[in-house]
C-alpha cells in the first residue's frame, strides 16, 4: 500500500494515514467534497499516490505555485469533513 501524505506546509508533512482511513475511504472521501473534476484528480495524485507539486504542475501543465493553491483549497475542503 501507499503512503498518503497531506501537505500542510512545505517543511511541515503530516502523514494522512493517522486518520486511519483506508485508500478506498480517501477516494470516497475526495469524489463526495471535492467538486471540480480536476481538483479530484490533482488531490488523488498528490495525498493517495504521493506525487511532488512539481510532478502535479509538468502533468496537469500548472505552475507549481498554482498547484500549491489548487491543493492546499481542496484539502482545506476536504479536511472539514473528516
Amino acid at each position: 500500500m501507499s503512503a498518503i501524505f497531506v501537505d500542510m506546509e512545505d517543511d511541515d508533512i503530516m502523514r494522512a494515514d493517522a486518520f486511519s482511513l483506508s485508500r478506498k475511504e480517501w477516494v470516497e472521501l475526495i469524489d463526495s467534497w471535492i467538486f471540480n473534476e480536476t481538483d479530484r484528480a490533482i488531490l488523488k495524485r498528490r495525498l493517495l499516490d504521493g506525487r511532488t507539486y512539481e510532478q502535479l504542475a509538468e502533468e496537469f501543465n500548472y505552475s507549481d505555485r498554482h498547484i500549491k493553491t489548487r491543493v492546499y483549497k481542496a484539502e482545506k475542503q476536504l479536511f472539514k469533513h473528516i
